[in-house]
């Protein structure tokens, strides 16, 4: 490259090195950039039985906003402020609908939630119907999603992916001959049953007629006498931690000594509590990996800002807030129609690994985690994924080759642009 100067570049360098020897002038503060506001909307149940894992989802999407707000990002040339307005739904279908139309009226610009999908699917109808996209991180049943609705989107499994996992889990290792299904007469729970129950018998296993309480049942002892008498070698519950809970407590105090098994709603910490020594040695699934399989950086900032551990979907109700932002950024916009295009393509690398969405609206190759209490903590000990169950400890120690290899691309990739950039022929 020639780096002779021209007269006229020496005549203008030596002209701004005079003006440089004069009086300096103050330097003008950068014009502040016009600002937007954005509001994010999050409901689930924050009163009632289970308002620990509302709170905790709401922990989730908090978190993301927060983030966002420091990162200090610009949309449409101004920046943004983005405001979580939390609703509690209860986890009641009238009140979920009641509390969608409450966040529509609001002006949201896409809503993270509801928890329990006897909620969310109502209220994804009130949002649809508004142009306004959700994206729940722990609603389960599949008519979530195949509703047709565009704007609908889910960051975990689903219950027809769940149900099969856990009830092929149980009659691998328990082997049993008869089990009893119980469902809490909600969409989540008798969805769940419903898988669990078509798994065991299409794998040749004796399923009892159906047991049903409710999501505030706590005195299970007329259904639990009458499962005695049948002799089960175990017991599958779709249900909450709530209700789960004195479920198993007061079956192990009737003498039933059959293996209990849980979905999600109960794959929780809390259920020592509920349930006492009892816990020890159930199984139980969740929809997606475990709380602590997320990211360092996710798992230490939570830390840092609630001073506990998320519980069990915040993880995913993280990632669901940061896709909305995503988009928003990828689009330019948080306006919900130019922003959508942006979400349905989208490829994210969340706190829960990579993200993206099928055609209705599901997270692709979703993994769904196998768990037993052990010495009072849910512990994992497999994942599912496309239908192959792998040790949990072998599926860390591929999550961590596969970091280590991106690393290395990486580093590759920037080692070669600057070998590139510093070659005087390129």
């Amino acid at each position: 490259m020639n780096t002779r100067l021209t007269p006229i570049a020496i005549a203008v360098i030596a002209a701004l090195g005079l003006a440089a020897c004069g009086k300096e002038e103050p330097a003008k503060p950068a014009a502040a950039l016009p600002g937007i506001t954005i509001s994010l909307g999050h409901a689930g149940p924050l009163t009632g039985g289970i308002a620990h894992l509302g709170k905790d989802n709401e922990n989730g999407a908090r978190l993301a906003v927060d983030e966002a707000n420091a990162a200090k990002i610009t949309i449409g040339g101004k920046e943004a402020k983005f405001v979580l307005l939390t609703e509690d739904d209860q986890a009641d279908p009238k009140v979920g609908t009641t509390v969608a139309q409450k966040l529509v009226d609001a002006k949201v610009a896409g809503v993270v939630g509801h928890l329990n999908s006897g909620v969310t699917i109502p209220a994804s109808a009130i949002y649809n119907q508004a142009g306004i996209p959700m994206i729940t991180g722990s609603a389960t049943n599949p008519q979530l999603t195949e509703q047709g609705f565009k704007g609908v989107f889910r960051v975990v499994g689903r219950d027809d992916q769940q149900g099969p996992s856990i009830a092929s889990y149980l009659a691998a290792t328990a082997k049993p001959k008869t089990v009893a299904v119980i469902d809490d007469a909600t969409a989540y729970g008798a969805g769940i049953a419903d898988e669990v129950e078509k798994t065991l018998k299409a794998a040749g296993i004796t399923v009892l007629a159906r047991e049903k309480g409710t999501d505030k049942t706590t005195d299970w002892k007329a259904v639990l006498t009458k499962l005695k008498g049948r002799n089960p070698d175990a017991v599958f519950y779709g249900g909450m931690d709530a209700t789960g809970g004195p479920l198993l407590r007061q079956g192990r105090e009737l003498g039933i000594k059959a293996v209990f098994s849980f979905g999600d709603g109960a794959c929780t910490d809390k259920m020592t509590e509920l349930a006492g020594p009892a816990a020890e040695g159930l199984l139980c699934s969740q929809a997606g990996i475990p709380p602590q399989a997320a990211s360092k950086k996710f798992l230490d900032a939570y830390k840092a800002k609630f001073n506990q551990d998320p519980i069990l979907y915040a993880p995913f109700t993280y990632d669901s807030a940061n896709l909305f932002i995503e988009a928003m950024k990828k689009a330019d916009s948080a306006d919900p129609a130019k922003y959508l295009p942006e979400l349905q393509k989208i490829a994210f690398n969340g706190a829960t690994g990579p993200i993206a969405f099928d055609a209705k609206g599901d997270r692709r190759d979703a993994e769904i985690t196998i768990f037993t209490m052990k010495g009072g903590k849910i512990e994992p000990i497999a994942i599912v994924k496309g239908g192959k169950t792998i040790p949990y400890s072998d599926f860390i120690k591929m999550a961590a080759e596969a970091v280590s290899a991106a690393g290395d691309a990486a580093k590759a990739a920037v080692d070669a642009a600057a070998k590139a950039m510093s070659d005087p022929k390129k």
